[in-house]
């Protein structure tokens, strides 16, 4: 038997997001007997701490919970914090000789794109490199033409649509860098997700007959629910009735509500705030609606097509590779008026909403756990 391959993964915390539960559930089906894991997190907080296997070995900088708001007792936590972990990202042997006891490691991995400087910092020259790329950061300002061709330090880019596959091929020099870009579904567990949204709830808001969408993520303004209260009122207006639950928290949270309240839609949009268990709802309503501006691999879309709803959404990265190019989903214009279209077309063609319904559910769904999880190891033992 040859020896395990000791791996050093690192992200920034275990808080809910589909970067780090894409992280957890691939930890989850890793084999313990062909791979040594340390996982590094910056802040040691979230809720999928409690979900990393035994055998992996967590390391962290900090404690404490995350800070996204701007109170003033909290900015002093928060500058010691960035402080803190900007000292390891200046003295990397600091952090590989107190916290990683000096262990040597033959693959070092970001599991999200934004930690690519510190494992482009690490004293081990050695070890192979892979950088998890988890948005579409062609559409994030701090990613420069000079930050993406940094990436190409990496001995592998993992990417999770077929947009950014071509988008990074694009930006590579050489036919070596090019090929360094490899294509990944995130795994998601099938059965998890089931199991889940079976468990039983008493607080869903509505109790009628009404068309139901729903709509779950951090209520950031990428996510655009701005839009999609405009686009509500405009339908209600026009008599088409429909009811939409949020669900999800976030800096944008009270501000979307005054809009909410503003707009008088207090009877047919509810804003539930965060739920760990977010299925049973989703199990319940008949539609999911994505307005985002931008996303990288919409997790939520392939839980939504497990659960077998009928999905509109915006043309954003990740999006088409999921939905099969429309087969599986309706893939509105990026804007307003396409998010309008889509709804109004999912509220007067039964038809088209059932055709999608047969077509999920004869699907072969490519980012099935188990498949991601070989295609994973596969990068890591060829390296």
């Amino acid at each position: 038997m040859s020896a395990k391959k000791k791996i050093l993964i690192r992200i920034g915390s275990l808080r809910h997001g589909g970067a780090e539960k894409v992280l957890v559930n691939f930890l989850k089906n890793l084999p313990e007997d062909k791979y040594e894991v340390d996982l590094l997190i910056n802040l040691y907080t979230g809720m999928y701490i409690k979900e990393v296997p035994s055998w992996v070995k967590l390391h962290y900088l900090l404690k404490g919970e995350m800070i996204t708001t701007n109170k003033p007792h909290e900015i002093p936590v928060k500058a010691f914090r960035v402080l803190y972990q900007k000292m390891f990202l200046w003295f990397p042997a600091l952090l590989y000789q107190f916290i990683l006891k000096n262990k040597k490691y033959d693959v070092e991995i970001a599991a999200i794109h934004g930690m690519y400087r510190e494992l482009l910092s690490s004293p081990q020259k050695d070890s192979k490199k892979i950088i998890w790329i988890q948005n579409d950061i062609f559409n994030l300002k701090e990613y420069t033409p000079n930050v993406i061709s940094q990436l190409f330090k990496f001995d592998r880019i993992l990417v999770i649509s077929n947009k950014l596959k071509e988008e990074m091929q694009k930006a590579a020099k050489n036919e070596q860098e090019k090929q360094a870009v490899i294509k990944i579904f995130n795994p998601i567990d099938k059965d998890d997700t089931l199991k889940k949204a079976n468990t039983t709830i008493d607080d869903y808001p509505f109790s009628n007959d009404i068309p139901t969408f729903i709509s779950i993520g951090t209520v950031y303004p990428q996510k655009g629910y701005d839009r999609l209260l405009d686009v509500h009122k405009k339908l209600i207006d026009e008599g088409l009735k429909h009811q939409i639950i949020i669900i999800g928290d976030g800096f944008d949270f009270e501000k979307t509500l005054a809009k909410l309240n503003e707009l008088g839609l207090q009877e047919t949009v509810k804003m539930l705030g965060f739920r760990s268990n977010p299925y049973p709802y989703l199990k319940k309503a008949d539609f999911y609606v994505m307005s985002s501006r931008h996303e990288g691999f919409p997790t939520i879309i392939a839980e939504a097509l497990i659960l077998n709803k009928p999905v509109i959404s915006t043309d954003v990265s990740g999006i088409k590779d999921l939905l099969q190019d429309g087969k599986l989903g309706l893939i509105t214009p990026n804007s307003e008026e396409g998010i309008y279209g889509g709804i109004k077309k999912f509220l007067t063609d039964r038809e088209l909403t059932t055709s999608y319904e047969t077509e999920i559910a004869a699907a072969d769904l490519p980012f099935v756990l188990q498949k991601s999880v070989a295609h994973l190891q596969e990068i890591i033992d060829e390296l």
